[in-house]
């Protein structure tokens, strides 16, 4: 896993753009907001609260920096195998893609 494949990974789901900030880090976002940072050595990433607890308590996940009280979790790129991070991924764009306004989903084409 790399930061490649994360970028690859990102950009097959919808209305997703890239930006570099916060010291280099890859911020994937939908609609303006962000639900994932890719770094050198891993990937951060929204979750659910059960999604946290079962990948912070039994998975390969820990308390994303910064994150934690949002429900983030960082995993290792040594950790994670490309088809969960695809679901990981999946679920934290539509997690974010659910806080936004109906008129942003119709005009990134969400809805």
């Amino acid at each position: 896993m790399s930061r490649a494949d994360v970028a690859e990974i990102a950009f097959a789901l919808p209305a997703v753009t890239r930006v570099v900030q916060w010291g280099g880090s890859d911020v994937y976002k939908v609609g303006g907001k962000v639900f994932a940072i890719c770094g050198d050595d891993g990937v951060s990433f929204k979750v659910s609260e059960i999604g946290f607890v079962v990948l912070t308590e039994d998975g390969p996940g820990h308390q994303a920096p910064y994150c934690a009280k949002g429900q983030w979790v960082a995993v290792g790129f040594a950790d994670v195998a490309t088809e969960d991070l695809q679901g990981w991924l999946a679920t934290a764009h539509s997690l974010i893609s659910a806080k936004l306004t109906k008129k942003a989903r119709l005009e990134f084409g969400l809805a």
